[in-house]
């Protein structure tokens, strides 16, 4: 008989294939989240009745209070429609919507100065955002 005391190695485990999910995960809920599109310039929306629209890609064109025109966010120099008609047609795929923010308080020839422009460069998809009551 063999009486004697093996030494035992002592057990190790693993951590990659813990660290390989906890990965997969990670990767998993980053494409799979969606994010919000939140706008820093602070405007009322007028109110209308309607089904809500969604569209993944649009071009956002923002009216202040006081008739300031913001482009994606970027503040245009003046109030005047000719830097924002050189805007406009800068941009090349005319077939994405354009979504026109403006403030209830703004000036109603604003908006009408936007819609006119940009029908003159070629959008044929433009709607206006509102908020329900």
């Amino acid at each position: 008989m063999n009486f004697r005391i093996k030494n035992r190695k002592p057990l190790e485990l693993s951590l990659t294939p813990m660290i390989d999910v906890v990965f997969l995960l990670l990767i998993f809920f980053m494409v799979t989240t969606t994010f919000s599109k939140e706008s820093m310039i602070k405007i009322q929306l007028p109110q209308a009745e309607g089904v809500a629209r969604t569209q993944e890609q649009q071009i956002v064109l923002t009216i202040d209070q006081a008739g300031q025109y913001f482009l994606e966010g970027k503040a245009l120099g003046n109030k005047d429609s000719t830097e924002l008609a050189k805007d406009l047609d800068e941009i090349s795929n005319k077939k994405v919507p354009l979504l026109i923010n403006a403030d209830a308080r703004a000036p109603i020839q604003s908006a009408i100065s936007v819609l006119d422009i940009a029908s003159k460069k070629g959008f044929k998809n433009i709607t206006f955002a509102t908020q329900k009551d």
